[in-house]
This record gives structure tokens, sequence and C-alpha cells, in this order.
């Protein structure tokens, strides 16, 4: 039998080369946790930033707790809200009694659906506003006569509030605070708080 004799030299070059390898081992070890830590905050950067965009959106429920249904003065209703780019309009109603068209003045003043534009029958619907202008909105089946007809001006987004604005908005208490919702929003959001959740509570990466 014979045995392996381990010169001298070649014992001080695995022992560099062992060294060595250590060495490169921490240094991937070390860059592994700045990636991860990169990811964390490059993950937190953008909950922050979404979490600002979501909160600008704001759902307007036509009717309130009283929905769209014949007999109510949704004139008043609008009277009361302001309406912005981005923001939502949302009919809630029985779907097998009526719907929501959307249509121009003329179909809004005459009650009529000739030419509309849109026309939902969920009975929860959520509908985006896109644009700055007047919107119309009339029940079918005859029911706008009924009442069941809705106009709204949506306005430009507002400038950015000033410092002295913000410190005025932080000292007060604002009672009538617009709900946020987004049928989109909320749901991305929700998703983003629960791997949120999970990547820090657990330390993934």
């Amino acid at each position: 039998m014979h045995s392996m004799v381990i010169k001298p030299g070649l014992r001080s070059n695995n022992l560099l080369i062992y060294s060595l390898a250590q060495k490169v081992a921490e240094n991937q070890t070390s860059h592994c946790e700045m990636v991860s830590s990169s990811a964390r905050l490059i993950f937190f950067c953008f909950f922050i930033l979404f979490s600002a965009i979501a909160t600008t959106a704001t759902d307007h429920i036509v009717g309130a707790n009283k929905g769209w249904n014949p007999g109510i003065n949704y004139t008043h209703w609008a009277n009361n809200h302001t309406f912005y780019v981005g923001d939502l309009i949302s009919f809630r109603y029985q779907k097998t009694q009526y719907n929501v068209f959307e249509v121009n003045q003329t179909g809004y003043d005459n009650c009529t659906t000739e030419g509309a534009v849109g026309n939902w029958t969920s009975g929860k619907d959520f509908i985006p506003l896109n644009k700055a202008k007047r919107y119309y909105f009339i029940g079918g089946n005859g029911q706008c006569f009924n009442g069941m007809k809705v106009t709204i001006l949506v306005h430009p987004l507002p400038p950015p509030p000033t410092s002295a604005t913000m410190a005025a908005n932080v000292k007060s208490s604002d009672s009538a605070a617009p709900l946020v919702f987004h049928k989109g929003l909320v749901g991305l959001r929700a998703l983003v708080l629960a791997v949120a959740s999970i990547w820090f509570g657990s330390g993934w990466i």
C-alpha cells in the first residue's frame, strides 16, 4: 500500500488557495447582503410611491347609501361633490331592474339613449373619470324620466400643495376625507402589502 506524501510547497499552495477561496466567499456573502438591502430599499420606495398614487383617487358613490334609484335628487348629490381627473364615479343598483348609460347633453335633456357612449349593467359599476369635462349619465328603460339622471363636472388635477398648506392640513382634522378606493389599485395595493409582509417578515433574499 502506498501512502500519499504532501510536499511542503504543495501544502502551502493549498492553504493559499483555501484562504483566497474563503475571502471570495466572504466578499460574495457581503455582496449578496448589499444586493438584498438594495432590493428591499427599492421595494420600499416603490411601495411608498404606489401608496401615494393610490390615495389620490376618490370613489364617488352616486346617491351615497340611497344608490341609483328613482325619485332621488341627484343634482343635489352632485353639487356636494368635487370631481377631479382620475377619480371614479360608481353606481349601485339592482341589476335586474336598472342600468346606466353615458350620453351627451341632448340625451340627458331628452332622456334618450340614442348615441350613448357607454352602457353598464353590473349593478356595481365603477366608471373612471379620465378627462376634465362634463359627464352625463341616465338610467335606461324610461327610468330617466323618474329622476335617474345625473351630470357632473370633472376638474383638472389641482396643483401640488405648498409647504404652508401641508402644515395647515396636518394641524386640522378633516372629517370629510375622501373615500380611498379604486377597483384595480386597491387589489394591487393589497397584493403589495401581502408581499411586503412576507418579504420583510421572513427575511427573503
